[in-house]
């Protein structure tokens, strides 16, 4: 409701107007008490606030956006200036020609504030000029406060937006080749009949499902995500059967949140880089704890003896997950990755609370 009404503010072209009507009933509401009739109080302040309303739009509607924004500062002060000398002008003319003998009990005592009370001694009179000033420009504040908060919460909303469009992208660039294997797999495994054909369905389709609709959210629970990755894993067992040896230590309650898929990547990167080339049996072990606020899980992978050059590289994978990591987790988590000649680990630790 707010926001809408935010938005109808500052869209509609009688913003200034409802502005004007807000100032004025806020004004008269809060000095009734000083004025003898409420004619006196309706004219008052109904001439004030149209200065008021008037010298915002002046300001706002051109001095800030044709001067200010251009960069044309020293223009810009000169501008204000001169507008608030004319408008200073202008409050005195009203005062000595209209409220002055038209109400006189109210403004007996204002009056008596000038050693000269003259137009002209008024107009040199510093401190009048800033007072008036200052009463003249509060509204154009409020409104320039306004404008900066709808703006900001336009930016929140686009940062949003753009942050949600990221994270999907990132999603959506889960390692393809795993689903092209899993059914070159599936295939293999119809063509021999074999026993495991209706598991690799069954897990193949539980990830799927997964991956399409149960993680929509922005955080889950770490039993999915767990759950996720032994699917996973056993996938990649009757893939690779004896060529891998895994290790998967939980230590969690599993009731603790964190972004989807992502720890999956770095169990996806273990096997890609370290049993994909592997002619021998390779290592992958997974281990996932909870110490205080801190989720940690660490991912090591023995590597291969021989290394495609291009695996010197840091893999998509990884800076995926970076990018992931200061969408969702900005200074809120430690990553350590150790690469050496035979292994291959990343540490990550993430802020729960």
């Amino acid at each position: 409701m707010l926001q809408q009404i935010q938005g109808y503010l500052e869209a509609s072209k009688f913003k200034y107007l409802i502005f004007g009507v807000l100032i004025f009933a806020f004004s008269a509401a809060t000095s009734s008490w000083y004025y003898t009739t409420s004619s006196e109080l309706f004219i008052t302040f109904g001439i004030r606030v149209v200065l008021q309303i008037l010298l915002a739009y002046i300001i706002i509607e051109y001095l800030i956006k044709y001067l200010l924004n251009k960069g044309k500062n020293k223009i810009f002060v000169l501008a204000i200036t001169a507008t608030l000398l004319v408008f200073y002008v202008v409050c005195n003319l009203i005062f000595i020609y209209y409220f002055e003998p038209t109400f006189p009990g109210t403004y007996a005592n204002y009056v008596k504030r000038f050693d000269d009370a003259s137009f002209l001694g008024r107009l040199t009179n510093i401190s009048e000029f800033v007072s008036k000033s200052l009463y003249l420009l509060y509204p154009t504040l409020l409104l320039l406060v306004f404008k900066l908060y709808v703006e900001k919460q336009r930016l929140l909303k686009l940062n949003e937006q753009k942050k949600t469009a990221e994270l999907a992208a990132l999603k959506n660039q889960l390692n393809p080749h795993f689903l092209f294997n899993t059914l070159n797999n599936l295939y293999a495994l119809a063509l021999k009949k074999s026993d495991d054909t209706p598991k690799v369905i069954q897990k193949l389709s539980e990830i799927l499902d997964y991956i399409l609709y149960r993680c929509n959210d922005e955080f889950v629970s770490l039993n999915k995500e767990i759950e996720l990755i032994e699917n996973y894993l056993s996938l990649e067992k009757i893939r690779y059967a004896d060529r891998v040896k895994i290790s998967f230590s939980k230590n969690v309650t599993g009731r603790e949140k964190v972004a989807p898929l992502l720890l999956l990547t770095f169990v996806e990167n273990a096997f890609k880089h370290g049993v994909a080339n592997e002619m021998n049996q390779a290592n992958i072990d997974i281990n996932i704890s909870k110490k205080e606020e801190r989720l940690l899980f660490k991912v090591e992978n023995s590597k291969p003896k021989v290394i495609d050059t291009k695996e010197k590289r840091e893999p998509i994978g990884l800076a995926n997950i970076k990018k992931q990591l200061e969408l969702l987790y900005p200074k809120a988590y430690d990553l350590i990755i150790e690469n050496t000649a035979s292994s291959f680990s990343a540490n990550l630790k993430l802020n729960l609370a």
